[in-house]
């Protein structure tokens, strides 16, 4: 017997299911929305994004996920909607208290996180140059800044440039984990960023 075609909407329901789902925290609620926007408009093809209305420090951002995600999974027991694949929470370094057990409650509930020391300014520094000092909030601004030619409100063509350097960001920000590493320095020292990690979730890779 043969199978009867599926209808336009049952493909696109087989599509939106078979995409990524990511349900992401953000400390701040302009520069970092604006730049995983801008990386979800570009792959919504293969994985959904969704940010979250809440915004604030690093431990109330991920006590939140912890919450949404329990409840997310136990409403999908129930047969009421689905929970999403990775749980992501972006962040700032800077003088937070509370790491330490931010990152723990995070690893205890497979919270993902992604992390910038000292601030979100130092990733989109290493789109345009090497950077192994550490270095302070406000210098990583300043830089940026200059490369960027904005402030926290990302233009179009300062997202474009984002994108179109974001291979040697990344490789630049592996080096960083390395160096750390072998320098035998704490993970996520200044400076470092794994904000790549999310952006990589986000294309699928």
């Amino acid at each position: 017997m043969t199978r009867k075609p599926r209808s336009r909407s049952q493909q696109s329901s087989a599509r939106i299911s078979e995409r990524r789902t990511l349900h992401v925290y953000t400390e701040g609620t302009k520069t970092e929305v604006i730049y995983l926007q801008h990386w979800h408009r570009i792959h919504r093809h293969n994985t959904i994004v969704t940010i979250d209305d809440f915004h604030g420090a690093p431990f109330s951002l991920v006590r939140a996920a912890v919450d949404r995600k329990r409840n997310d999974q136990r409403e999908e027991k129930r047969g009421r909607g689905r929970a999403f694949n990775e749980y992501w929470c972006m962040f700032d370094v800077d003088e937070f208290p509370n790491l330490p057990e931010t990152y723990q409650l995070a690893a205890q509930h497979d919270i993902k996180i992604a992390v910038s020391n000292p601030c979100v300014e130092l990733w989109f520094l290493l789109h345009f140059q090497d950077q192994t000092a550490a270095l302070e909030r406000g210098p990583a601004q300043t830089l940026a800044k200059r490369y960027l030619s904005c402030g926290k409100s990302l233009t179009p063509d300062a997202l474009d440039q984002l994108v179109q350097h974001h291979g040697v960001a990344m490789e630049r920000a592996e080096k960083l984990d390395n160096k750390h590493e072998g320098d035998g320095s704490p993970a996520r020292s200044n400076p470092s960023s794994s904000v790549w990690r999310l952006v990589e979730r986000i294309r699928n890779q």
